[in-house]
């Protein structure tokens, strides 16, 4: 095939390129080179040198229909990757979130209108914000809470409770079908692409496929974004000899996939023709605590630094959740491959290769406090 990938020279993006490129697909990548995730020199960032020589590179915006409809052009497949990300920025950066993830799929889709023979398959990223929380039980029913009361956050207590008995729910994986309730700008308009992509292949005839991203994570992503996940954020406070401070209890979760599996997901997804309008949740199916995370990082870089367990909190921050592998298994025959401990192993080696990325990381939460989304 012949596929257009937007956001391709992002982290997902770059290693989806080498995939593709290897097994003898022609790739064009539509990209901006965001400054927050390539660096002070985008053209020279690693990702934007990673897929050097493999692809036909456009500088734009998803935004710009003219860029848009240059890249289309030839292509039979759509991979849609390009977006802002970071949940806690989009909560005061709304209007670049909105324009970037909302009004850029958009663009792309009335600009795939005009060409809509010519399109094989498209698969957009989505992100298990859409859930806002996991998916809990109790006496065999499904809870899904809304986000958490500060005075309970405020208090210490902050894990989700039966909202008409006050007990303790049990926390159980998050499947395709469960409620859909973001918590954060973000995951409205993760949410909103996924469903503006579907709805309008659908009406098109052009066979579509979102998938839902767990946290993911390893060599190449982004170490001086603050806005990129834990992994990357841990390892520049470790390595800088920084204590680390561990938000809430420590004991909230995520679900970890690694780089090689998402891109895996992606690929399997473009090529299974008897796959199309469907919605997978991409992930490990195993939660992973935050205090679990820090420990195994400086086990991997041979060094102590302060794990401080503040009791701090983000407004719109999640507790847990953590991915149900079954349909993807048994619909895209996928399944995560690497589990943690080997993936964080790959990462940190990877990591203790590159030059020292400067922590950033206290001037982001500097300015969520300024804002009140961090208490």
């Amino acid at each position: 095939m012949k596929i257009l990938i937007t956001g391709g020279a992002g982290f997902i993006g770059a290693n989806l390129v080498t995939r593709l490129h290897a097994e003898g697909h022609a790739i064009r990548v539509l990209d901006t080179l965001s400054p927050q995730i390539h660096g002070a020199e985008p053209s020279a960032s690693p990702l934007r040198r990673q897929i050097e020589g493999k692809c036909e590179f456009i500088l734009g915006s998803v935004c710009d229909p003219a860029a848009v409809g240059a890249a289309l052009e030839g292509c039979d497949a759509v991979v849609h990757l390009a977006a802002e990300t970071g949940t806690g920025q989009s909560m005061y950066e709304v209007a670049r979130y909105c324009q970037n993830n909302v009004q850029g799929t958009a663009v792309l889709l009335e600009a795939m209108a005009q060409r809509k023979s010519q399109f094989r398959k498209v698969v957009v990223a989505s992100s298990r914000a859409v859930y806002g929380e996991g998916r809990y039980m109790l006496d065999g029913e499904y809870f899904y809470p809304l986000k958490r009361n500060e005075t309970d956050l405020a208090a210490g207590r902050f894990d989700p409770i039966c909202p008409r008995t006050g007990r303790a729910l049990e926390l159980v994986s998050t499947d395709e079908d469960s409620r859909i309730q973001p918590n954060s700008i973000y995951g409205v308009t993760k949410y909103t692409q996924e469903q503006m992509t579907l709805v309008n292949c659908r009406a098109l005839a052009i066979p579509a496929v979102a998938l839902r991203f767990q946290n993911v994570y390893g060599p190449g992503q982004s170490l001086s974004n603050p806005y990129t996940g834990i992994l990357s954020i841990f390892s520049t406070r470790i390595l800088h000899g920084q204590g680390i401070d561990i938000y809430e209890d420590g004991k909230e979760s995520r679900d970890f996939v690694y780089i090689d599996d998402v891109v895996d997901s992606i690929v399997r997804s473009l090529v299974r023709d008897d796959v199309q309008d469907e919605v997978f949740g991409i992930g490990s199916g195993v939660a992973t605590s935050v205090h679990t995370v820090a420990e195994e990082l400086c086990r991997q870089y041979n060094r102590e630094v302060p794990l401080r367990v503040t009791g701090a909190y983000r407004v719109g921050d999640i507790r847990h959740n953590f991915a149900t592998p079954e349909k993807a298994r048994r619909l895209l025959g996928f399944e995560a491959r690497v589990d943690f401990v080997t993936g964080i192993q790959r990462f940190a080696q990877w990591v203790m290769a590159q030059p020292l990325a400067a922590d950033s990381y206290t001037a982001s939460v500097d300015e969520m406090k300024r804002r009140g989304l961090y208490k």
